[in-house]
């Protein structure tokens, strides 16, 4: 069957192989690195852009209130009135936290 090809002047079937291994690669790249790399940016805003009084969960599932912004890439939360929590930026959940903060838009 190669003989065929070969003869008829068409493509090389090596030629052919990295031509659809090239289409998978930017394939998978379209849509599964680029979101996530783009989610990972927007995320990554998110954490840095917290102000004092936003409303964030948590990855752990922990609600709460932004009390301070500390240097050292912490943040104080208070998670009922008069009790307070130390946690990372990187714990905080975007999707959760914009979701939390549509709800009470939307009320």
């Amino acid at each position: 069957m190669q003989s065929i090809f070969l003869q008829a002047g068409g493509p090389n079937p090596a030629t052919m192989n990295f031509i659809i291994l090239g289409g998978m690669v930017v394939v998978f790249y379209f849509f599964m690195f680029r979101p996530q790399a783009q989610k990972a940016k927007k995320a990554k805003k998110f954490q840095e852009d917290l102000q004092k009084g936003d409303k964030i969960v948590t990855i752990a599932g922990i609600h709460g209130i932004v009390n301070k912004v500390n240097e050292d890439s912490t943040i104080s939360i208070e998670v009922s009135p008069g009790s307070y929590m130390k946690i990372e930026k990187s714990a905080i959940s975007l999707e959760w936290s914009e979701q939390l903060n549509k709800t009470a838009a939307a009320k």
